[in-house]
């Protein structure tokens, strides 16, 4: 007698979902559905979906091939990026539509889900649209549903905002005709990304709704949107180093749950973390990897803007112009508006500003404009760089219009003011400080930097009492190093930094000096030396009289190459993980080769300083303080910091303790 529990395993019954099927493919299937729609297993779920279609297909079953098919699409618009992935999935969708009846609800869901697939890698909606229409007409919620979520991620542009939330919310409504958890939570996620993307002052409040249904039964796909959020949040707030944290554990998260966009995020959230911490100069490595990988969506062009940046800001001219040149292709304009495109033109104006870029900045200005009222908010909500006013107002900036240029960074300081930015309420005071100066309106700059630096002092962590339980003695031998001030160049400014505070100020010849002093502390440096480096350097104006002592002499010149065979070897063992020390190695190998070049003439023989000692002391030390005196007027601390630390004369130093 036949064991009538035994799987199926005689010729394929015609589809449908009360079907007799082999076991092990409705298990398949089965597994696959809880997997994406309650526990948001994406990798799971693209694993039982991939196993089931197989077997269906070499069954002949229609109906699970198309559900299979469905499945492995995942809940997302694009999650296969690769070229072969995405013909994968959507062969298998034609072929399932070619097996089905063409009227049924099954095959209406597939030309939603081709559509919604195809519209978003043309950076369109038209189809997918379309076919919303249809489903609204056709009473089938599932249907309804699919193309609501897919729709939505094919409207995240900036320019849809309003639709987007009416699509949102009817996925709310609809989710309570499928009866699937995962409608719900993607309804709530898209109204609470809807609410960032728009800059709404409630949008933490629907994120906290979200939160609550997740407390109840948690779901791995949007918890890692969720997760992804607080780091976006936790820059907003000024915290840095725990949203670096943050975005390590974010990553674990969305690697957990199979999202193609775990790694992705990681780097957009850290060159976010980066920026305002003035060591974007560090990403160019990983940039440079970045835009060239297939997980990377077809509309994003985030990383190759950062990279123009990084580069330009690392000193690398050729790079920083040719990942710009690449952006801007035929006309900056043809840019897909996707979910990165705010982003995009944020990097795209701030490396036209560094690389005095005019046309493009002005092409910038002019694309988004209409966007002004919008912060810089990057995919899902992940990353944000404040409001579109500031790039705008940088890109004023750099074609001149200094007046426009102060309206926009004035209005950029307000609206991140009212997103709780405070990093970007810091870079668009610095910003507008710089164009003030340029308009003239010095009383105003100073009264900016004022802010800056009241702001600065209100954010820094009170100090630890020396005298208290585990704290230094007066002398400080039982706490640890004051800290140590950095200088880094960017492009046409210096980012100085003092633990966990930095300001950015302008080129000057006294920054140049201060770069040198505080790249070697507690070394001196003759006056003259650093104003010999300074005229090897300078490509202009007419060469000064010589006077007859060496600049360097031989034993000198003997050290200074010796020491530079030795950072040599030094910069090619640090890899990018060694920041601080690469970014301390670099600046010292620099100097040393502005003091050779400055020290020898092309056949070899000694140059002659140009200027005597008093002549020298004098010019570095009026360089310095006015520099000096920059600083301070943008940040009291760091300014008293350098006041008492840096020493100049005949000899200068920098000495930190």
């Amino acid at each position: 007698m036949d064991n009538v529990d035994a799987p199926v395993r005689d010729a394929p019954v015609p589809g449908g979902p009360g079907a007799r099927r082999p076991a092990e493919l409705q298990a398949l299937l089965d597994e696959g559905t809880r997997a994406v729609v309650d526990d948001g297993d994406l990798r799971a779920g693209r694993d039982r979906f991939e196993r089931a279609y197989r077997i269906a297909e070499s069954a002949g079953d229609a109906w699970a091939m198309a559900v299979a098919a469905l499945g492995f699409g995942g809940l997302w618009a694009h999650e296969h990026r690769t070229v072969a992935g995405s013909v994968l999935l959507e062969s298998r969708i034609r072929r399932a539509l070619e097996l089905l009846d063409a009227g049924s609800s099954l095959a209406l869901r597939l030309r939603i889900r081709l559509a919604g697939e195809g519209d978003y890698r043309r950076s369109d909606q038209t189809a997918v649209l379309a076919l919303l229409e249809e489903a609204r007409s056709r009473g089938n919620p599932m249907a309804r549903a699919e193309a609501l979520s897919l729709a939505h991620h094919c409207l995240i542009g900036p320019e849809h905002g309003a639709l987007r939330r009416e699509l949102a919310a009817e996925l709310v409504a609809e989710s309570f005709r499928t009866s699937r958890r995962s409608d719900l939570l993607m309804g709530l996620l898209w109204q609470t990304v809807d609410m960032f993307l728009d800059g709404d002052p409630h949008a933490e409040r629907c994120l906290a709704e979200l939160r609550g249904v997740l407390a109840e039964e948690d779901h791995l796909a949007v918890g890692f949107v969720v997760n992804a959020m607080h780091v976006m949040l936790a820059v907003r707030a000024g915290r840095l180093d725990e949203a670096e944290e943050l975005a390590r554990a974010c990553t674990e998260r969305g690697t957990a749950a199979g999202d193609v966009n775990a790694t992705v995020w990681q780097a957009a959230q850290l060159v976010t973390i980066r920026w305002y911490q003035g060591r974007v100069v560090e990403l160019v490595p990983l940039l440079s990897e970045v835009v060239n990988s297939p997980t990377l969506s077809a509309v994003d062009d985030h990383a190759l803007a950062a990279l123009a940046v990084a580069a330009v800001t690392a000193g690398d001219r050729r790079k920083a112009v040719s990942a710009l040149a690449t952006l801007c292709g035929r006309d900056l304009g043809d840019l897909p508006r996707s979910s990165s495109w705010m982003v995009t033109m944020h990097g795209v104006a701030e490396a036209a500003y560094l690389l005095d870029d005019t046309a493009t900045a002005a092409r910038v200005y002019e694309l988004l404009s209409p966007y002004g009222h919008l912060p810089m908010v990057g995919s899902l909500a992940v990353a944000c760089f404040g409001s579109a006013q500031h790039a705008l107002g940088v890109a004023a900036l750099t074609t001149g219009d200094v007046d426009r240029a102060v309206t926009h960074l004035r209005d950029a300081v307000r609206q991140n003011l009212a997103l709780a930015h405070w990093p970007a309420v810091t870079a668009s005071r610095d910003r507008l400080a710089i164009a003030l100066v340029r308009a003239g309106r010095h009383a105003e700059a100073d009264a900016v930097r004022q802010e800056m630096a009241v702001a600065a002092e209100e954010a820094a962590p009170a100090p630890v009492d020396s005298d208290g339980p585990g704290g230094a003695g007066p002398h400080g031998e039982q706490g640890a190093r004051p800290p140590t001030a950095s200088c880094t160049r960017l492009g046409r400014s210096w980012r100085v930094g003092l633990g966990g505070r930095s300001v950015q100020v302008e080129h000057s010849v006294g920054m140049l000096h201060l770069a040198v002093l505080i790249a070697n502390p507690r070394q001196e440096i003759p006056a003259v030396d650093l104003v010999a480096g300074l005229t090897a350097l300078s490509e202009a104006g007419e060469r000064p009289a010589l006077s007859g002592q060496p600049v360097l002499d031989r034993v000198a010149t003997q050290e200074y190459r010796k020491r530079l065979a030795r950072l040599r070897t030094e910069l090619d063992e640090l890899t990018s993980a060694d920041g601080h020390e690469r970014a301390a190695a670099q600046a010292e190998h620099d100097w040393l080769v502005g003091q050779l070049a400055g020290a020898t003439g092309l056949s070899g023989r000694a140059r002659r300083f140009p200027e005597g000692e008093e002549r020298s002391r004098v010019a570095v030390s009026k360089a310095v303080r006015r520099a000096l005196d920059r600083i301070a007027a943008a940040d009291r601390v760091i300014g008293e910091h350098l006041r008492h630390a840096v020493h100049t004369g005949l000899r200068c130093s920098y000495w930190p303790d």
